[in-house]
């Protein structure tokens, strides 16, 4: 029995043991909360800051006036007597192709001295303009982007025009002058020197009339992007810088906007020589592709390189060299650190011979010139709680804890029901939960409940250890047998009064064997004194009850109760007094004395009882 307590105790100390420590895990912090390890640092920075880059767009309209070239013959005749030399010494060949493209090419380095304008004047309607990148700052719409974004010069708003409104003038002006030419066949480079000419002296003389200026954010709708139905929202100019090499940053404020996404400003500090820089946008390689869709043309683009060099400007403007690849329309971008937080802003490129812009250098407006601006019109970044909750949301999502995101997301749409990426989310962790790849950890009261109820199990089954541990030890206390007394008080007498007074009052006057009477049961604390006297034999008195000695229930040898103030607890037949309340102390008796040894058996003990049945019956009481 003793082992199958020391299993029983080992058990649920063990089991106490589980609850606390599955407690105590559940409750501390998990490191999966930041997200998943195999989560790259560029994933994480994409997911969360490109709800808050947009696309922005500025837009000239107006109507482009281009008049009528007309040729100056006499510059023209002694242009074609040049080229009948050149031929006759041989350095140019003699074919009509040949000469008409090097006749082309004179007139277009300069149209002036060979074409005069002349009227009717055409007239066209164009819009123009360029795309870039700002980021909201404010929850409120308040947005940052490049100042030449949101501004263009006289002469680059003139050969905009050109390049995009003139075409079609362009392309009929060459086309009308190649026709005349007799026994001719055009190729292409013939026909390109041609244009050229039209495009030099149609950009030289048209006129801008009505011009109207438009700043807009292409706002991201829910399912990824912006899709097709989306509009463009009306931006006003705040604040201008200079365009680069200035402090080239714009201050935009779109109205009535509440909760929009938007990322948070660092310091210069946070990023030296070396580090890793992430540049977000909307690079013009794509979204001017006639290749993609229109929602994946206006997603944003994350590019990285390393913090090269810290330089300056002639103008004291301080400048960041990153090796992050860049494009047009990525002016305007955040630049952010690998914590998330905007460095500095995405301004200008190095440039290829023919214009493009090259992937070998780039140029960030540091952070510090952003703040300084944005100070000035006392405009304070601010976290909306999109964000937020947001990322949160992606914290949990890529922690595959997507039962925790999923409430999350939902807030999100709530909260910003424009959100461009969201609706994905939410999809994509339903879809997660429904696949069986969710690994949500239970919630910690949860855990809590089930160590409370471990705890209290295990304090039950102590409790009933010990309940039976007091059982066992009860158990082992021997039973009463008939050879002793049972038991309760000390015996006393139950006699005749008479007869009581007819014995011997002390112990040198009693007989050496008492009259036979009917003795109290004595219980086994009786049995044996301090002293090592045994108890009296059935029939007999104890010898501390001559001379009215009290016994350990405080009765003495003529039935009197000294703890009662001597009230009589028998009358003079020997029977218990009713007490005050009407009930009667009843003392059973006890049996004769039993006979000692292996010879004693059911039969004799039976034989003892009836025995002691017919002497109560034959009592009679003292009157009868």
């Amino acid at each position: 029995m003793n082992g199958y307590f020391r299993t029983l105790i080992r058990g649920l100390a063990a089991t106490a043991a589980i609850a606390l420590l599955a407690v105590a895990a559940a409750t501390a912090p998990a490191a999966a909360a930041d997200g998943d390890e195999n989560v790259s640092v560029g994933t994480l920075l994409a997911a969360q800051t490109h709800p808050a880059v947009q696309l922005t767009s500025l837009t000239f309209a107006g109507e482009v006036v281009v008049p009528t070239a007309d040729v100056r013959q006499s510059a023209l005749n002694e242009l074609v007597s040049q080229i009948q030399v050149l031929v006759a010494a041989g350095k140019i060949p003699s074919d009509e192709p040949s000469m008409y493209k090097y006749m082309f090419k004179r007139m277009a380095a300069d149209v002036n001295k060979y074409l005069v304008p002349t009227a009717p004047n055409r007239t066209v309607e164009a819009r123009v303009g360029g795309m870039c990148t700002g980021w909201w700052v404010t929850p409120d719409g308040y947005m940052v982007t490049g100042a030449h974004c949101v501004e263009m010069s006289d002469e680059e708003l003139s050969q905009t025009f050109a390049q995009q409104a003139l075409q079609k003038f362009n392309e009929e002006d060459a086309k009308e002058v190649i026709s005349g030419l007799e026994n001719v066949v055009a190729d292409e480079e013939l026909v390109a020197a041609a244009q050229q000419v039209y495009i030099n002296f149609n950009s030289a003389h048209m006129k801008l009339e009505n011009l109207q200026k438009s700043l807009s954010v292409l706002q991201s709708l829910p399912g990824g992007g912006v899709d097709k139905t989306a509009k463009e929202v009306p931006a006003e100019l705040v604040s201008v810088g200079e365009s680069y090499p200035g402090k080239d940053f714009a201050l935009l404020k779109v109205n009535n906007q509440q909760n929009l996404p938007t990322v948070p400003l660092g310091d210069d500090a946070d990023v030296q020589t070396g580090n890793t820089l992430y540049i977000s946008g909307f690079p013009g390689l794509v979204t001017n592709t006639p290749f993609f869709s229109i929602e994946s043309k206006l997603d944003p683009a994350m590019t990285e390189g390393p913090y090269n060099a810290r330089r300056t400007t002639t103008e004291g403007v301080p400048y960041i060299q990153t090796q992050a690849p860049s494009y047009h329309g990525n002016s305007g971008g955040p630049v952010f650190s690998r914590e998330g937080k905007v460095i500095g802003m995405l301004i200008a490129g190095t440039v290829s011979d023919g214009g493009e812009a090259s992937e070998n250098e780039s140029f960030v407006l540091p952070v510090s010139i952003i703040k300084e601006k944005l100070n000035e019109k006392n405009i304070k970044p601010a976290a909306s709680l999109t964000t937020t909750r947001y990322n949160e949301a992606l914290d949990a999502f890529f922690a595959k804890h997507y039962k925790d995101a999923l409430p999350l997301f939902r807030e999100v749409q709530t909260l910003h029901p424009n959100h461009p990426y969201v609706a994905k989310y939410i999809t994509d962790s339903q879809q997660a939960i429904s696949n069986g790849k969710d690994e949500t950890p239970q919630p910690i009261w949860l855990w809590i409940a089930i160590g409370a109820g471990v705890l209290i199990l295990v304090a039950g089954g102590f409790v009933l250890l010990a309940t039976l541990r007091r059982r066992k030890r009860s158990s082992a206390t021997p039973a009463p047998s008939y050879d002793r007394a049972y038991g309760g008080a000390y015996p006393a007498a139950i006699s005749r009064q008479d007869e009581r007074q007819a014995w011997p009052q002390t112990p040198q006057q009693a007989p050496q064997q008492a009259p036979q009477r009917y003795a109290l049961p004595q219980g086994p604390s009786a049995q044996s004194s301090s002293s090592g006297q045994s108890a009296p034999s059935q029939g007999q008195y104890p010898q501390q009850q001559y001379g009215r000695q009290h016994n350990q229930q405080g009765y003495d040898q003529q039935g009197y109760d000294q703890r009662e103030s001597g009230r009589r607890q028998y009358d003079q037949y020997g029977q218990p007094n009713q007490a005050p309340d009407g009930a009667t102390q009843y003392v059973r008796p006890a049996p004769q004395a039993a006979p000692q040894g292996p010879e004693r058996n059911v039969a004799d003990l039976e034989r003892e009882v009836e025995e002691l049945r017919r002497r109560l019956g034959q009592r009679q009481p003292p009157d009868a």
